[in-house]
């Protein structure tokens, strides 16, 4: 199964689906911790005051326990090669306003993806 990994590119990979967070503030969180190996990361997450930082947290501890469930990998070498917020569903609602008019409201969800691989891959 290593050698699958390996031709893929990456060592582990997690995803979390429709999470009530729209991808603009999302990314603001994701963004930062890119290209940062994981204890780095996670202490970036740790005191950081956006919503979405206990997620990705959750999320990145998700990652690193596949890393270690499917290959024989030191947890200190990982690296956030890649990180991604998509879009999601978006439910339409609308509010009323003066007049008889009504404005739209759009409530967005969020797709976060997390690609670990080694420091000197």
């Amino acid at each position: 199964m290593a050698a699958k990994e390996k031709e893929q590119g990456y060592i582990s990979k997690a995803t979390l689906r429709g999470i009530h967070i729209a991808p603009r503030k999302a990314r603001l969180v994701v963004n930062m911790i890119r290209g940062r190996k994981v204890g780095t990361a996670l202490s970036n997450l740790e005191f950081c005051d956006k919503k979405t930082a206990p997620i990705v947290k959750k999320l990145l501890l998700s990652a690193v326990a596949n890393a270690k469930q499917s290959s024989a990998v030191d947890v200190d070498e990982l690296v956030v090669k890649l990180a991604w917020v998509s879009e999601g569903k978006t439910l339409k609602r609308f509010m009323p306003r003066a007049q008889g008019r009504a404005t739209p409201i759009r409530k967005r969800y969020s797709q976060i993806t997390l690609v670990l691989d080694e420091l000197g891959a």
